[in-house]
């Protein structure tokens, strides 16, 4: 069925009901109203005709078009575009109804907009999903009115059509442009100043101004002067150290099940490692990853080659967590039987107490004797909103008090870390990609790695 009336119609209606109760009344009336009575359902039939009337070479009258990747970046605004071709030689003005996901819960997807004869309009709008999988979307529904807009006509395209949802590539991606560009400072990662030198020496260049005056190479300066050149002074110019190991420990048990924003923050954790590993690459470091519950989980040895980048990402894609307590003494036995040489481990989990992190320390300190561990854990953004609320009566100060000695117990996690050598950070889980990259940059610098 593609025939539809219009809200106008329905009105033109009600007044010609109207109307005939008036000439009910006055039967003078009666006459004239018979008269536009007949004039309307010339309009309608005229407007149906314009609408549905064949077109030559059987060409449709308009034309629609759903214009989106093959795959969405969760936790990101993905674009997508809605291509609409009028090919009536009259203007018509259309309402265009996607079917998106039954995920993302919306009822909203409706666009009005007219489109002159022979021209295109484009419909832009986004979608952010919160949960990796496949997508379905339905047809593209397009309403199109005549001037007239007594009837509509229905046109549908794009129908079924699923799209897997990844970990965030636009997140990678511009990371990824802004490092190249050496940007990154516009998404709050820090310059952080280098400590010494790098043992990987690169080349000798030229002094300019702001060079470290204790890196000038003084017997290379003392021959360049003696042939003569301009601008004697030479550098050494170092390099950052190459091809270290950088591993991404993530737990998949139910402490990573916690929402913020609408995304887990398993799904955090997997879209900041998807950037950080990206930016290893980009640094010339190897990339590898493990996974974690209470069982082993998907492990991908750190390497740099071409595509390995593509296998961290279908393997983050099919990661979930699960409802049971993750089991740290199997991290540290599968770190000791797969990752063979000393690594950066950035280890992502969640401690809600002292006393559930003082029970995984021994296995901690194991780690970080035989390699260099940063552990990742998440502030509860939700509680810190509570307590930067003012408190309005006696129960919000008892429960305020509460929620404080819950924050309190997460800086003292990072005390009780930092007291056995092991580096942590305490990040809310929006900051998660920045302050991560920040951390790395800065073992990179002080040559930790």
């Amino acid at each position: 069925m593609s025939f539809f009336l219009t809200p106008r119609f329905f009105l033109a209606v009600a007044g010609l009901a109207v109307g005939f109760v008036v000439a009910f009344f006055l039967p003078w009336l009666l006459g004239p109203m018979q008269i536009v009575l007949g004039l309307f359902v010339v309009l309608v039939l005229l407007d149906a005709l314009l609408l549905f009337a064949p077109a030559k070479n059987k060409v449709v009258p308009v034309f629609g078009r759903r214009v989106m990747g093959d795959k969405l970046a969760n936790g990101s605004e993905n674009d997508i575009q809605i291509y609409l071709e009028n090919r009536y030689r009259f203007p018509i003005q259309t309402e265009t109804i996607d079917e998106i996901p039954h995920q993302f819960q919306r009822r909203d997807v409706l666009f009005r907009a007219a489109v002159p004869p022979g021209e295109t309009q484009i419909i832009n709008y986004q979608l952010r999903p919160v949960k990796r999988g496949e997508y379905e979307f339905g047809a593209l529904n397009i309403y199109a009115a005549s001037p007239l807009g007594l009837v509509r006509r229905r046109f549908r395209y794009e129908q079924g059509r699923t799209v897997p949802v990844y970990p965030s590539f636009l997140q990678m991606r511009q990371y990824e442009l802004l490092a190249i560009h050496n940007r990154l400072t516009e998404v709050g990662v820090k310059r952080i100043r280098r400590v010494g030198h790098s043992m990987e020496f690169e080349q000798i260049r030229p002094y300019v101004p702001g060079d470290d005056p204790r890196s000038i190479n003084w017997q290379a300066t003392a021959r360049r002067a003696g042939t003569g050149a301009d601008d004697a002074l030479v550098v050494n110019h170092f390099q950052d150290e190459r091809a270290q190991q950088v591993y991404c420990l993530i737990d998949k048990g139910r402490v990573m099940r916690m929402p913020f924003d609408g995304l887990s923050l398993l799904d955090y954790a997997i879209n900041a490692t998807l950037v950080v590993s990206n930016i290893a690459l980009l640094k010339h470091d190897k990339a590898g990853l493990l996974t974690f519950s209470n069982q082993p989980g998907a492990t991908l040895a750190a390497d740099r080659r071409p595509g390995h980048l593509l296998k961290l990402l279908e393997i983050l894609y099919r990661q979930k967590t699960r409802y049971l307590e993750t089991d740290f003494e199997l991290l540290y036995a599968t770190v000791r039987a797969r990752v063979k040489q000393r690594s950066l481990l950035i280890l992502f989990t969640n401690f809600e107490t002292l006393h559930g992190m003082q029970r995984q320390l021994p296995y901690l300190r194991r780690l970080s004797k035989d390699h260099l561990l940063l552990v990742v854990f998440f502030e509860n953004t939700e509680l810190r909103e509570y307590l930067d609320a003012p408190a309005e009566t006696t129960e919000d100060v008892y429960n305020q008090t509460i929620a404080e000695k819950f924050a309190q117990e997460k800086r003292q996690i990072v005390l009780e870390l930092q007291r056995y050598g092991i580096y942590s950070l305490l990040t809310a889980p929006k900051d998660l990609t920045v302050n991560t990259i920040n951390k790395y940059l800065e073992f990179k610098s002080r040559g930790l790695i």
